[in-house]
């Protein structure tokens, strides 16, 4: 019976989500945020949101080809607010 559970003293590293690249372009991100020199990509204006700059370090690790999860859809949190139209009469 103890020969079934002999594995389990062993440590199990699990695979981390984000690879070295995803890091790297995160720090030079907000490296560059603390320096205010981050913009956004297609308005140009300046990011000041902690989020956004991290989103947008992850975005370009993900071009880059670095270990990055998908993003996740904004189309399901509009859809979970559950708003209703007005019925006509």
């Amino acid at each position: 019976m103890s020969q079934l559970h002999s594995f389990s003293s062993l440590p199990v590293k699990a695979s981390s989500k984000y690879g070295k690249k995803a890091s790297e372009k995160v720090e030079k991100v907000m490296k560059e945020l603390k320096a205010g020199t981050l913009k956004s990509g297609s308005s140009g204006k300046k990011v000041t949101s902690r989020k956004q700059a991290i989103a947008i370090g992850l975005s370009e690790a993900r071009r880059a080809g670095g270990k990055v999860p998908p993003p996740k859809e904004a189309s399901s949190k509009k859809s979970a607010t559950g708003r209703k139209t007005a019925t006509k009469k």
